[in-house]
């Protein structure tokens, strides 16, 4: 969702405490509406509590920055899942879904805010760093992406993700993919639904992956299991088929050494496109990424991506993979659609394949 411009001249006009509520109000309600009242009814006792001036509070005060771009009610939800998972908190974990299927927010609250209250210094430093979600499903937006372009090209595939959060989507190629009317892959510990609607990709188009790298600003190493967890928390946890796909993704990651390089996106990605190779394809990929970046790293790394096109031949040819906001990809004010599109090079073609949302619930081929 974004704002229009009336709404924004509102937006600067309130405060940062009325931000805050703004925001959580919101998040709370899309989080419902995406499948988890459990989040969704924890925002809103959270919104209560700050409006309060209760622990969460205070665990916001002068919050220096947006906090809607920062995504700052799945940071507060993040931690308490996170003290559920760790067993930081042993009474709040029995409560949580993990443990209790039936949970009721009534008996779950009153420990979230204790624990907001007593480990304040922990619960702030966890808020500190962005949520990263790594989500499973949208690998099966990328992989019809993948499929269009192996349909014309049948050589060596060499793939960089960029902002890749700790690399679960590079393994896409070894995860078992099983919407309605059309499946790919082999059995996988990885098992990725949808509801797909329109005609399903190219699934014979064989696919030759040669390489793979991936860089983010903040990689985690899900090879340690506190950081491992601090990921996992940012699963809504009472979505149980995510949770799955996520600890089978991290199986894996770590079977098959993932890794991702620390580092800026375009600047990694300019050294990684000058080097590239003369006798494979590139694709560049990404997903629910360019919201995060600045607008001239955004900028930065779509000259970089058009400098390598303008490089590209029939030998070579360079693919960018894009799922992302339509109202960033085509400037379509207060669209909440993904778009995933392909564009090659040589002849820069621009190709809408599909929409879909954040969690790609469900996927409509673009006609």
């Amino acid at each position: 969702m974004h704002y229009g411009p009336s709404s924004l001249r509102l937006t600067l006009a309130m405060t940062t405490t009325e931000k805050i509520l703004a925001h959580f109000a919101e998040q709370s309600a899309i989080c419902g509406n995406f499948g988890s009242p459990f989040t969704g009814q924890l925002m809103a006792r959270m919104h209560d509590d700050i409006a309060q001036g209760g622990p969460t509070a205070r665990l916001l005060e002068d919050w220096p920055t947006n906090p809607r771009a920062d995504a700052l009610a799945l940071r507060l939800t993040g931690a308490a899942h996170a003290a559920a998972l760790t067993n930081r908190d042993p009474q709040l974990a029995k409560l949580y879904p993990a443990q209790n299927p039936d949970w009721r927010m009534d008996e779950i609250w009153p420990l979230v805010r204790a624990l907001f209250e007593r480990e304040h210094a922990w619960a702030h430093a966890f808020i500190q760093s962005a949520p990263q979600t790594n989500e499973i499903r949208r690998s099966i937006a990328l992989l019809a992406g993948f499929l269009h372009f192996a349909q014309n090209w049948r050589g060596p595939i060499d793939m960089l993700e960029i902002g890749a959060s700790a690399g679960l989507n590079q393994n896409w190629d070894r995860f078992a993919y099983r919407p309605n009317g059309w499946s790919w892959g082999a059995e996988s510990p990885v098992v990725v639904d949808t509801d797909w609607n329109g005609a399903p990709p190219p699934i014979d188009a064989p696919i030759n992956v040669r390489s793979r790298a991936a860089c983010d600003l903040n990689p985690l190493d899900i090879a340690d299991e506190a950081q491992r967890l601090q990921l996992k928390s940012y699963v809504w946890p009472d979505q149980p088929d995510r949770l799955a796909r996520f600890d089978g993704a991290v199986a894996l990651a770590l079977a098959h050494n993932t890794k991702v390089d620390r580092a800026d996106a375009a600047v990694w990605l300019k050294d990684k496109l000058a080097a590239r190779a003369s006798d494979a394809a590139t694709i560049v990929y990404h997903s629910v990424f360019l919201q995060y970046p600045p607008r001239e790293t955004r900028q930065a790394i779509a000259d970089a991506i058009t400098a390598a096109g303008a490089r590209a031949s029939a030998q070579a040819p360079l693919a960018w993979l894009r799922l992302e906001p339509e109202a960033l990809t085509d400037n379509v004010p207060d669209s909440l659609r993904m778009v995933l599109d392909l564009t090659t090079w040589p002849g820069a073609h621009r190709r809408i394949l599909a929409y879909t949302d954040g969690h790609v619930r469900s996927v409509y081929v673009a006609e």
